[in-house]
């Protein structure tokens, strides 16, 4: 996998992730930044802007990583304590939005994201670039049935919030406990059936002419209504 941008790089620089190979602008000006890559041997490219336009958009800054593509964790190792919070993404198919979401959670040391095996949107480069490092410190499981793992979940001991048009007011919510909260798809919302296995359904009032969020606007509301409630 390519990423590419400052931020992300310097948190896998960081991080001390494996890095296969670095593509670079022939005018880079980072310095600190090469010399991390010549301290770890790493095999360094030097390219025309063109060139790395190739590998990814104009965003670039000029630096271009090849990594191994992103480990999933285990569901397991997202729940840590007594009081997790993990977000549950039903089907979102917008990387910027992943990307986005995965900022919030960092910020909000969100325990873990929960995304289904198919349709939906992977960690892939974009999600790299928009999550502008945070995606270094936010676990995120892949998994094959989002239903069976809400039902695991529940016997986890924790509490299924659903986000949806129609619910009660997400600040009359209890987010105590072990609490997942499961974000829609852009333009469907949640499922049915995962809807159907949700404890309580959640929902931001509209009082201007639009009737939805995008979807990372809404996660961020949601987000931090509950680390607020538990403190």
């Amino acid at each position: 996998m390519y990423v590419y941008g400052k931020k992300v790089v310097e948190e896998i620089l960081k991080n001390k992730k494996e890095i296969k190979k670095a593509y670079l602008y022939k005018k880079f000006s980072e310095k600190d930044i090469v010399l991390e890559l010549q301290k770890r041997n790493i095999k360094i490219k030097y390219l025309e802007k063109f060139e790395l336009n190739r590998f990814a958009n104009s965003n670039h800054q000029g630096i271009i990583l090849e990594v191994p593509d992103y480990e999933y964790y285990r569901l397991e190792d997202l729940i840590s304590n007594d009081n997790a919070l993990i977000v549950i993404l039903n089907h979102l198919e917008d990387p910027h939005n992943l990307g986005a979401i995965i900022r919030t959670c960092e910020a909000a040391s969100v325990d873990g994201i929960i995304i289904p095996k198919d349709r939906s949107v992977t960690v892939n480069a974009t999600v790299m670039k928009v999550s502008a490092g945070a995606l270094e410190n936010v676990k995120i499981a892949k998994v094959t049935n989002l239903v069976n793992t809400i039902k695991k979940l529940k016997s986890m001991g924790f509490w299924i919030i659903g986000t949806d048009m129609e619910g009660t007011d997400y600040r009359e919510i209890d987010y105590q406990g072990k609490i997942a909260l499961v974000i829609g798809n852009e333009g469907k919302g949640i499922s049915k059936l995962v809807k159907e296995n949700c404890d309580f359904i959640a929902s931001i009032p509209m009082y201007g002419k639009i009737n939805s969020l995008n979807a990372s606007v809404a996660a961020g509301i949601f987000i931090y209504e509950a680390i607020n409630a538990r403190r």
